[in-house]
């Protein structure tokens, strides 16, 4: 009986193995213990909403590739006969196996054929993702992305309001090793000046070699509670950019951006109470100047934003 107490299914145990079969061990009978008592401490709402979500991320990176692909194709924004814009949702990511099954069940598609990715947008993020049924197509949409022909929007919601409340960042990221208890990789500035001795000015210093140039445009749309709805536009894609150039150049983390909130160590975000209380991306694209693409935006962004008591531009 499965309900019986452990004493009783101790003995049981015992019995078994007696009779040359294979019966539960200590630990095993430990573990249900300890499994048992920890069902019955009493969780918050908060709490069991985080156990939903981190089982939900764990049942996500079990998905077959198949089925997510069929998935990515309902999301389908546009298509021509050089491109497809699909609607990426959090974390999915786009690897070789999955731009080339994608390919095997879209319309028009020849037998062996493969999907190009123009351009990267991380498994954390929501957007448009725009790929190309041929390498010239590829091509000709990362030469229109080089050349800054090619308008990229993202919003996002910051702790903290950015100052000035219009600008353009433009610091270089190089990937640096965090040392500690627990040593890691992350992106970092590598900025092109740095103050003075005298502190009365700056001075140019060399470039690393390692560094990539970085150049975000961004602009706060509004902002209450603590947290601003910032419109970022990435002039170049350097890996985790926006992420990079709001929390470590603006000292704005976006909210959520666990990577980044605090550079030197893998640790959760840490949220202002006023912020804590209130709680519980759009890319459009364009990929020729008369092709615009947008997607709707997420559940969960939107109610972040009537949480905070932040409107959505034209929504006032």
């Amino acid at each position: 009986c499965e309900n019986a107490p452990s004493y009783a299914t101790a003995s049981k145990t015992e019995a078994v193995a007696s009779n040359g079969k294979t019966g539960l061990k200590a630990a095993d009978i430990a573990n249900r213990h300890r499994s048992e008592k920890e069902k019955r401490v009493p969780v918050s709402p908060l709490q069991n909403r985080v156990n939903e979500l981190k089982q939900f991320t764990q049942q996500l990176q079990s998905v077959h590739t198949s089925v997510l692909a069929k998935s990515l194709l309902r999301g389908i924004l546009y298509q021509d006969k050089n491109i497809i814009a699909i609607n990426k949702p959090y974390g999915v990511p786009l690897h070789s196996e999955m731009s080339a099954f994608l390919a095997k069940i879209t319309d028009g598609m020849q037998a062996g054929s493969q999907l190009h990715l123009c351009h990267s947008l991380e498994k954390e993020n929501t957007g448009v993702l725009i790929l190309a049924k041929t390498e010239e197509a590829a091509e000709h949409v990362q030469t229109l992305i080089r050349s800054h022909n090619v308008e990229r929007k993202c919003l996002a919601v910051t702790v903290g309001v950015p100052v000035p409340s219009e600008g353009v960042i433009d610091i270089p990221i190089i990937e640096k090793e965090v040392t500690g208890p627990q040593p890691h990789f992350n992106m970092g500035l590598s900025p092109l000046f740095k103050v003075s001795e005298e502190g009365d000015g700056v001075t140019r210093v060399r470039a690393h070699r390692q560094a990539q140039s970085a150049v975000t445009q961004y602009r706060v749309l509004d902002s209450t509670s603590g947290c601003s709805l910032v419109e970022l536009q990435p002039v170049t894609g350097v890996k985790n950019q926006l992420q990079v150039h709001m929390a470590l150049a603006l000292t704005c983390t976006i909210l959520g951006d666990h990577k980044y909130a605090q550079w030197n160590k893998l640790a959760p975000q840490k949220l202002p109470e006023g912020i804590l209380r209130r709680l519980g991306l759009d890319h459009p694209a364009r990929g020729h100047s008369d092709i615009t693409v947008s997607r709707p935006l997420p559940k969960y962004f939107t109610n972040t934003l009537k949480r905070l008591q932040i409107p959505l531009p034209g929504k006032e």
